[in-house]
């Protein structure tokens, strides 16, 4: 039994791509998804998030700080695996991204990384972390919305956050 080819995943992620980039279009959604996305620049949402947590929850102020710094520590490792790997972003005729990036490389999505990283910390600091998952999710499945990065950009970023958010120690 043969696994799956990378013609396969590439034709696959194409087609997801073009799916999400033209369905479910409207002013109000998109200008949502970019406010999310730019939310999302460089983790500061999950800094602004994360201190507020810590003034609030004296108790668990050093976890949540921890938390506060992974959005942007999630942003430059994965910036050092873009330049390893160089997958430009993706290019659809017709269908022009609808946001600026700080640079050419798609994979992975440092919005996925650094969200997943830092939703996953949460939710060791708290259950009620949880909830950060729904904005992780939002601001993952707006970067293909947008034309940002492959659907595939967005899930490796995804499980490298995850990985990050299990791994990193919550106490300083």
């Amino acid at each position: 039994m043969g696994g799956l080819s990378c013609a396969a995943v590439e034709n696959a992620d194409l087609r997801v791509l073009r799916a999400m980039r033209t369905r479910l279009h409207t002013p109000r959604v998109e200008d949502a998804m970019r406010a999310l996305g730019r939310a999302g620049n460089h983790g500061a949402v999950w800094l602004a998030i994360n201190v507020a947590l810590a003034i609030l929850d004296s108790s668990n102020r050093e976890a949540w700080l921890v938390c506060a710094a992974l959005g942007p520590v999630g942003v430059g490792l994965n910036y050092a695996v873009k330049l390893l790997v160089r997958r430009p972003r993706p290019v659809l005729e017709g269908l022009p991204p609808l946001g600026g990036a700080p640079s050419s490389l798609s994979f992975p999505s440092a919005h996925a990384t650094s969200s997943f990283a830092v939703a996953t910390a949460m939710t060791r600091v708290d259950e009620l972390g949880a909830l950060a998952f729904l904005l992780a999710i939002a601001l993952a499945l707006g970067r293909p919305y947008l034309g940002m990065h492959y659907p595939s950009d967005v899930l490796v970023g995804a499980g490298i956050g995850v990985l990050l958010g299990l791994l990193v120690p919550l106490s300083l």
